[in-house]
């Protein structure tokens, strides 16, 4: 039986050895792999081994040690009784603790390979540290090696000597009875040395302690404060000598007796360690720092703010103060800055996902994410923000479940669906890309639709073998579906009966090793997700929480960002991870990963990375040339990282900036904004992240949207939000972080508004928007019936010298008994200064805050009433007119049948012919000789030839 459960044991570990093997090998990694094996080995019994033998030569030397003569005491008669069970086991007892230990120790020790690996392969930052000036890879990379080092070097001879002890006890060396010496001269002499050794390494660790003052928590602010450097370096320094010289006298006790000089020279360290090691440092800062605080810390606050600027790449931040001093009130201007409006992004990708599902789900067994992705593509002769998202599968139908169904058969999503930011066709998307199979003819070609490895791809499926029918699609054909067999490069070959009982272990799944239905050339895919697959090739990075799938080169492309980090940086400010990167998305939706709470001060956007979501093929690129840290784990894992220059043009103008570290450098600038050391001190100028509108207590998550800040002649697709001041609801400033590459990729600009500023901030506007009256109404309509309203994301848009507040409100009717409900956009919110409007689209919106007409078409059959519908003197119409009026009937006609119809593709080209009309009957009027007052035609800067909305 032993022999079994060690046979058994043992395969089980080959298995997952070899499995991981395989997988590796798949995806072109395998050096991953075995580098880390091979250091988590060497760790493993390196410290294991160190460890054993150390402890075990202390037993042995113990052990002969022992006094050929024990004198009778009651103490000795009672141990004689355990020396007689220990004695003729003692290699056996002796050998099971020290391999225990061996095992516990190198468990713990391998789990330390990245500090290892780091430290051998360490980069120079090229920067000092401003008190010691050592090169900062000297606490990135050394200093967390020293401290692993000392750590299991002060576990080993703490072990030893209570090893020492045990052994010298049981076997006499040691009393704790009796007249006379309570030790004998070979054991003192012992024990003396291992605890001289172990002051001896204490003075060491001193004199590192002195390093570790730049992590320091005590001042004002991270770093080395003024009572660090005035009094705990130097208690460093002589407590560090103080342990030599009481290390040397406990060497000194092997040729002489007694035990009194090292007694001293352990109750001086003692003593001093408190004195000097606590008290000094404690009177220092009450007596001196406190009473002239500010005069003390200065110089240390600046090198935390510049450290900490530094650390989080947002040192070359841009601020423009005293934005919004002098909002914009000539309505000529202003409409000129509404001619440069039109693109904004209205569709929410935070609410429209069930809207996608509802709409391009096609059958039960595909899913939408719940949480969209925005991302911006060339559509005709303009890049566009689009909302894009997989129709990945979720198994197979209800009712319809088995192994083969569910391994074999639905194994895979199929197609992109995209819809333009901000057109509607009716009051939903109007989608760029849809349906399955894809239209020929598509803005957006995908030639591999098939997602085989996406966000809720199965654990493993068996795909690819001779003769396999896979479901493709479903379609109209005579048997209702399109099939397919796999044929990429991705899985692992699953034909051999070996594989087999490999996999049919791991995934204790026995059909794996029965099933007949697996054929020649059969591959299994598993570890599917893209952030699982992109983590197991590159264990170094920590990826963002929100993968993106986008179309380059006909094929859809999984992008990850990944990121160094480090809590090893001195001076810099340490934060949360995971509570940075916290808001009402993470909280509230399981589509956008948690990040974990590891405290970190150091972060960078060095890698990124895809993942072929038809092969599962991981790529590294290289994004961060300049990170250290970047450059450390590269020569860790040479050749798996390839350098920037190699990324596809195409594939590099989907990258955007990524949202956890925007979300991490927006949580640092809510105080490191502030430069002066003295104003940083008084702290009245510090900023918090606001809460959502639409959430109560969770902050309000950053948006992508194209904007134009002031000074610049082109709009940019940016990473925005805004803060508060500390306590206070209105607004205290605007926030964009640029996210094309090539242009403006990483450039922070803040707009900070006065300090006296009234301007609202997103809980004030939103308040305000539930609040006015003609609002109110108009909301309240939307929620006739069983209807209710959803608030979409608040955008915030540097406008007139101010900020524009634009938020869609979706409507959602009630459930009913065969369609589940969608949200619908039903009114477009906007909020300028002081004025507050509403409208069915954002022209209407904009029309109405600025006093003009609505250039929207009236919601009956009826042409819209017109002042120059008869000339002058009651003059008939022209012919031009009264043929654009007749158009303009006919188009609204049609687009209200395909309402009814619930056939968006016609609603939108009826709603084409409804413009066209409008704008044929504008020009029209415009040639009468009376003036007269026309349509609004949408403004010229507008990159949409579709409208925002359309009537109900």
């Amino acid at each position: 039986m032993v022999v079994l459960a060690v046979l058994l044991v043992a395969f089980m570990l080959f298995t997952s050895v070899w499995t991981n093997l395989l997988w590796y090998r798949s995806v072109g990694f395998s050096s991953v792999y075995t580098t880390e094996l091979w250091s988590k080995v060497l760790l493993f019994f390196g410290a294991g081994a160190l460890m054993a033998l150390l402890v075990g030569a202390n037993m042995v030397i113990a052990y002969r040690l022992r006094p050929a003569y024990r004198p009778l005491s009651v103490e000795q008669q009672g141990l004689e009784r355990y020396r007689a069970v220990v004695d003729p086991r003692r290699k056996w007892i002796a050998g099971a603790a020290l391999g225990l230990l061996g095992l516990l120790t190198g468990s713990s020790v391998a789990g330390q390979w990245p500090v290892f690996l780091a430290w051998l392969n360490r980069t120079s930052f090229g920067v000092e540290d401003p008190q010691f000036h050592k090169d900062v890879s000297f606490y990135v990379f050394t200093y967390p090696f020293i401290r692993l080092l000392l750590g299991v070097l002060f576990a080993t001879v703490i072990l030893s000597i209570l090893a020492a002890l045990m052994v010298h006890y049981l076997y006499g060396g040691l009393r704790l009875q009796g007249p006379g010496d309570k030790a004998s001269p070979p054991a003192r002499a012992h024990l003396s040395v291992l605890v001289g050794l172990f002051i001896l390494m204490k003075a060491v660790a001193y004199w590192f302690d002195r390093y570790g003052l730049v992590h320091s928590e005590r001042g004002v602010a991270t770093g080395a404060s003024y009572t660090d450097i005035n009094a705990l370096l130097p208690a460093k320094t002589i407590l560090a000598v103080i342990a030599v010289i009481c290390a040397a006298l406990f060497f000194g006790n092997i040729v002489r007796r007694g035990m009194m000089l090292p007694g001293v020279g352990f109750t001086l360290l003692v003593l001093s360690a408190i004195l000097v090691g606590g008290v000094y440092p404690l009177l220092i800062q009450q007596f001196q720092v406190k009473p002239d605080e500010l005069a003390k810390e200065r110089q240390f606050i600046q090198r935390n703010i510049d450290a900490t600027r530094a650390a989080y790449g947002v040192q070359n931040t841009k601020v423009t103060a005293e934005y919004g001093a002098r909002p914009e009130t000539d309505p000529a201007k202003l409409q000129a800055e509404v001619d440069r409006l039109g693109g904004v992004r209205l569709l929410d990708p935070n609410v429209v996902g069930e809207t996608f599902q509802q709409l391009q789900r096609i059958r039960p067994f595909y899913r939408f994410p719940d949480i969209l992705d925005v991302d911006r593509y060339r559509v005709g002769d303009q890049n566009v923000d689009t909302i894009v998202a997989l129709r990945e599968l979720s198994g197979a139908p209800a009712g319809q479940r088995s192994w083969i169904r569910d391994r074999m058969v639905y194994t895979h999503g199929y197609g992109f669906v995209s819809a333009y930011g901000d057109r509607f066709a009716g009051n939903v998307p109007q989608f760029v890309t849809k349906d399955m199979p894809q239209a020929p003819n598509s803005q957006i070609k995908v030639d591999r639709p098939q997602i085989y490895f996406g966000e809720r791809s199965p654990s493993y499926s068996v795909v690819g073998g001779r003769g396999q029918q896979e479901l493709d699609y479903p379609d109209n054909s005579q048997t209702g579906q399109k099939n397919t067999t796999y044929d990429g490069d991705g899985g692992v070959p699953i034909d051999s009966f070996f594989n087999r009982l490999l996999f049919a272990t791991k995934f204790q799944d026995r059909n794996l090793l029965l099933s007949g239905a697996i054929n020649e050339g059969a591959k299994i895919l598993y570890d599917r997700q893209p952030r699982e697959r992109v983590q197991r090739a590159a264990p170094w990075l920590t990826l963002d929480g929100d993968p993106y799938p986008a179309v380059v080169n006909g094929r859809i492309l999984w992008i990850l960002d990944g990121y160094t980090t480090s809590n090893a940086y001195p001076y810099s400010e340490r934060t949360s991870l995971g509570d940075a990167t916290r808001d009402t998305i993470t909280d509230t939706r399981s589509a956008v990963a948690r990040q974990t709470n590891d405290r970190i001060n150091y972060i960078r956007n060095s890698v990124k990375a895809t993942v072929d979501a038809y092969t599962g093929a991981v790529r590294l690129y290289q994004w961060d040339e300049n990170d250290p840290v970047a450059k450390t784990w590269m020569k860790v894992f040479k050749g798996t990282v390839q350098p920037r220059s190699s990324i596809p043009p195409e594939l590099e103008q989907h990258f955007r900036y990524p949202q956890d570290l925007f979300k991490v450098q927006r949580q640092i600038l809510t105080r490191y904004h502030v430069t002066d050391a003295a104003a940083f001190y008084n702290g009245e100028g510090f900023w918090e992240v606001p809460e959502d509108p639409g959430a109560k207590g969770r902050r309000q998550p950053p948006y992508y949207q194209s904007i134009q800040m002031p000074g610049s002649t082109t709009k940019d697709f940016s990473l925005t939000t805004v803060y508060n001041p500390r306590g206070n609801p209105n607004l205290a400033a605007f926030m964009a972080i640029g996210s094309t590459p090539g242009r403006n990729y990483g450039q922070i600009q803040i707009l900070q508004l006065p300090r006296n500023s009234t301007a609202q901030g997103p809980g004030q506007v939103q308040n305000s928007f539930q609040t006015d009256p003609k609002v109110k109404e108009e909301l309240n309509r939307l929620r006739l019936g069983e209807t209710r309203t959803v608030a979409g994301n608040m955008l915030t848009i540097p406008f007139g010298g101010s900020v524009l507040y634009v938020e869609p409100m979706y409507a959602m009717a009630a459930a009913g008994a065969e369609q589940q409900p969608y949200p619908v956009l039903g009114k477009v919110l906007v909020r300028f200064g002081d004025r507050i409007a509403s409208g069915d689209n954002l022209d209407q919106a904009m029309a109405a805050l600025l006093g003009q007409t609505s250039s929207t078409p009236p919601q009956n059959n009826q042409p819209p009433p017109q002042q120059g519908q008869q000339g002058q003197g009651g003059a008939q119409l022209s012919g031009q007119a009264q043929q654009a009026i007749d158009e303009l009937e006919a188009a609204i006609a049609a687009y209200e049948k395909a309402q009814k119809e619930l056939n968006y593709a016609e609603m939108g080209k009826a709603w084409d012919r409804i413009k066209k009309a409008r704008d044929a009957l504008a020009a029209a009027q415009r040639a009468a000789s009376a003036p007269t007052a026309s349509p609004s035609p949408r403004p010229s800067g507008s990159p949409s030839p579709t409208p925002s909305s359309s009537p109900d």
